[in-house]
């Protein structure tokens, strides 16, 4: 990533990573938040720089992109993310690229979003719309006004698209059934549910009605503000979802991993246990000459879940004039890492190099603020871990010499600790989890001056230093 003249930094994806392979083709492209922009230009194409798939799409705030149709299968992916900025053109970031996994299997049934299956007193100009399949490249309808019919269209290949328009008027005051086969080159799937929903007696059709003398615009449908994407921590669960849009009713759907509906809720608010789809449904209630006709629209939206990371190890590698840090960590949230400071900064990367100092503690930081995880960095022995003088003069303070652990949790083992004088001659011997050495050499204090230490370690490594005996 790089510091951009407006102060913002560049993006990487968060998933799939750049260089990654056999990724879902209804994967969500996600990217850390860049915060000073207006929003995001997204780009996906098949070559580098290509926008055959996608070109330049404004998604608003949004840091994450579900292809509404699915990605190509076995392809390379080319994304390229720009950031709109408030007053300068937009800064176009380096495309980064990861491979979808090849499909093998067939893709399973859809479902109606609109409109609803049993749904009562729809419009005859109704479309027709219904949920991504994961996998499908396209889908075959049929629509009767019996069950298992096809009177009115029979397995009309309509493509890769989630809408049909039908080209004539729904039959009035009738049942309608419609079935929806998805489907891709390994072949389609023959045992999907049939939906149905009734018409009502008249057209209505839910479209905005301009008043002709005042040119005023009466809206029919409710106006659906509510995101794409909610965020949690675990610990958030259960969660209440609700919203402040003005309408006349509220569904909530689960979406299963068969791509049905199960409605957890028909009220303004909904309990939210796990992650997963959600479909958030508002309607008004419009009067006509034959009852009422239903007037709604929906959003598809996403739980995810994260967590406080969990610190396996912090494992440090000495080069010849530096070190480089490497946090292991599971977890499933979207992190950030930093050193010695828990204010940080913090970088993207769990690999920190040229480090001059060696580091005490380790942070990994959940940027949904699911919480920090920290632990401290096993450290090696060095000379500044031995005292530097002892005053044995019997008061209870430093009368004895002996190697203090820096920490409780320190986990060099040393054997043995050896004391010498000036001349070389052996003192004392003793184990680093005794008294120490109480400046005596056999029952006769010995005079102020340097002493020498050899410590040795279980590893066979040896430890030689200095310091002095006060009086």
């Amino acid at each position: 990533m790089g510091l951009l003249s407006q102060g913002q930094v560049c993006p990487t994806l968060s998933y799939p990573q750049n260089g990654s392979t056999e990724i879902p083709v209804n994967a969500t492209i996600t990217w850390p938040v860049v915060g000073g922009i207006n929003g995001y230009l997204i780009s996906l194409g098949t070559t580098p720089g290509g926008v055959d798939l996608l070109d330049g799409l404004p998604i608003g705030q949004d840091n994450f992109y579900t292809a509404p149709t699915g990605l190509p299968e076995n392809t390379q992916i080319y994304v390229s993310i720009s950031l709109v900025l408030f007053d300068a053109p937009p800064i176009s970031c380096l495309s980064e690229t990861f491979t979808t996994t090849d499909v093998t299997g067939i893709p399973q049934c859809t479902f109606l979003i609109a409109p609803d299956n049993n749904a009562a007193n729809v419009t005859i100009v109704t479309d027709l719309t219904w949920a991504y399949s994961p996998t499908a490249t396209g889908y075959k309808l049929s629509i009767g006004t019996v069950p298992g019919g096809n009177d009115v269209l029979n397995n009309l290949d309509v493509g890769n698209t989630l809408i049909y328009e039908p080209t004539e008027d729904l039959p009035q005051d009738a049942q309608i059934y419609i079935q929806i086969i998805p489907y891709n080159e390994n072949g389609e799937i023959s045992s999907c549910t049939e939906e149905s929903f009734s018409t009502g007696g008249e057209s209505l059709d839910c479209d905005p009605i301009v008043d002709n003398l005042s040119g005023e615009i009466t809206y029919l449908r409710p106006e659906i503000d509510f995101p794409n994407q909610i965020q949690l921590c675990k610990t958030d669960l259960p969660f209440t979802a609700d919203t402040d849009d003005v309408a006349d009713g509220f569904r909530w759907f689960r979406i299963n991993d068969d791509n049905s509906e199960t409605l957890i809720s028909a009220n303004r608010n909904a309990t939210i246990l796990g992650p997963g789809r959600y479909r958030y449904e508002a309607y008004n209630t419009i009067p006509g000459s034959d009852g009422t006709v239903e007037c709604s629209d929906f959003r598809l939206f996403f739980v995810a879940l994260s967590e406080k990371a969990i610190i396996e190890v912090v494992d440090v590698v000495d080069n010849l004039n530096s070190k480089e840090i490497t946090i292991d960590f599971t977890g499933i949230g979207n992190y950030e890492f930093a050193l010695d400071n828990v204010e940080g900064p913090y970088q993207d990367s769990p690999i920190f190099k040229n480090v001059s100092v060696r580091p005490q503690v380790a942070y990994v930081r959940d940027k949904n603020g699911c919480g920090i995880a920290e632990k401290m960095v096993d450290r090696d022995l060095n000379l500044d871990d031995f005292p530097n003088f002892f005053t044995p003069n019997g008061d209870g303070i430093n009368d004895f010499w002996q190697f203090v652990p820096p920490r409780r949790d320190f986990k060099i083992n040393i054997e043995t600790i050896s004391i010498y004088n000036r001349y070389g001659n052996l003192i004392q011997q003793f184990k680093a989890n005794s008294l120490g050495w109480d400046g005596n050499f056999n029952g006769v204090a010995l005079p102020s001056s340097d002493y020498w230490f050899k410590a040795i370690l279980s590893d066979g490594r040896i430890f030689k230093g200095h310091f002095a005996l006060k009086r």
